[in-house]
């Protein structure tokens, strides 16, 4: 059955998910085999050979992703970085240039940088907003990828996907998307005229902070068979019951996301009135520079809140040591509220660098529990600084 002109969370609960036609069972059933029979050698049942080359579980998922991206493939991958990896060596070749927004999430920029650079991958950071800096960047290279996170992480500027796709591909470049914030709820990059989308599905899309992964999709036959290959033939595959978790998440992606987004927008609002605050980073804001812009390119604003301290480091690490429905710790898109210092977590990597995270920032990634107690949580640890505690 074809899902393309049903509604976001019709396709979230059926794309793929068709019930098993032996039992009737509404929940396909989850395949851990390794390996599958054969009717004679090479009749294969299904296409199904081997566990690294398909599997059911992850197949439903793959399907998943890719109706609610709008695109035609989906890959899934052992981890969000997995998937980064195998994107670029299906694409590049040694010699070849990415231009990177000069604040993409550490672990993106340590792949290219310190893994893929040394076989010879070059790149360059540039603020992805400045579209004449985009230009010259790509035009003073042989780039084959130009790779920006809207919103980014943990600035959370926008960017003009339409204006940076025509630019990439003006000089024969392709535009990678990496959606992991805005998640394909609040935004569809492929439909903007982005190449390549990839997510963490670690965050937002398995949404319950209990499964690692992530996914590339695509909407170009010739695209999906080189990254369908590299998945194939370096293997970072999900694996079942990872592939399984992860489509229970998206299966309520759009009615978490609703919340998420109201909780963020109420936590900045807050936020902006503290005199401890200096700034609040968070596009539903008007008075965020990429407010307009994100009405325009996304359904609603997120759950991820920025916010940097008049009080510096000191007033930024006492907040996030202060907290007690926020919890201190790596990765964002659960159902329950994290708080993160980026400067010597997430954003460790690229301390010195002209993608350095400033000290007095924290993110926040607003669950889904009531608006009320994260506000008092806030205000709460608020009262810690300046104290020495």
């Amino acid at each position: 059955m074809s899902h393309e002109n049903q509604g976001f969370n019709t396709r979230a609960v059926h794309a793929g998910q068709a019930f098993e036609p032996r039992t009737g069972a509404v929940v396909p059933p989850l395949h851990f085999s390794s390996t599958y029979a054969q009717d004679g050698i090479g009749g294969l049942r299904d296409g199904y050979e081997y566990g690294r080359g398909g599997n059911p579980t992850r197949d439903a998922l793959q399907e998943q992703l890719a109706a609610l991206e709008g695109g035609s493939h989906a890959y899934s991958f052992s981890s969000g970085l997995a998937a980064e990896d195998s994107l670029i060596r299906a694409l590049t070749r040694p010699g070849d240039h990415i231009v990177l927004g000069n604040d993409a999430y550490g672990g993106t920029y340590r792949l290219i940088s310190r893994v893929l650079g040394d076989w010879g991958i070059g790149n360059t950071p540039v603020d992805m907003a400045d579209l004449d800096a985009v230009a010259a960047a790509i035009a003073a290279n042989k780039t084959r990828l130009v790779w920006v996170e809207t919103p980014s992480n943990p600035m959370m500027k926008i960017t003009d996907i339409e204006a940076l796709a025509k630019l990439a591909h003006d000089a024969g470049a392709l535009l990678v998307v990496d959606n992991t914030f805005a998640s394909p709820y609040l935004q569809t990059p492929l439909a903007l005229g982005a190449d390549i989308v990839v997510h963490s599905t670690t965050k937002y899309i398995g949404g319950h902070s209990d499964v690692v992964g992530g996914a590339i999709v695509v909407n170009d036959a010739g695209l999906a068979e080189k990254i369908g290959f590299v998945q194939f033939a370096v293997g970072a595959v999900s694996g079942p019951m990872d592939a399984f978790l992860t489509t229970r998440g998206l299966k309520t992606l759009g009615v978490r996301m609703d919340r998420h987004s109201d909780n963020g927008q109420a936590v900045a609002e807050w936020l902006l009135q503290r005199p401890e605050v200096e700034a609040v980073l968070y596009p539903g804001l008007p008075s965020h520079p990429g407010h307009e812009l994100a009405r325009k390119q996304m359904k609603k604003f997120g759950g991820m809140v920025s916010v940097q301290f008049k009080g510096g480091e000191a007033a930024a690490r006492t907040v996030a040591e202060n907290t007690s429905v926020f919890t201190l710790a790596e990765s964002l898109g659960g159902i329950e509220s994290l708080m993160n210092y980026p400067s010597e977590m997430t954003h460790a990597s690229v301390k010195g660098t002209e993608l350095a995270v400033p000290v007095n920032l924290i993110r926040l990634s607003c669950g889904i529990e009531d608006v009320e107690d994260l506000i008092a949580d806030l205000e709460h640890a608020l009262t810690f600084i300046g104290t020495g505690s």
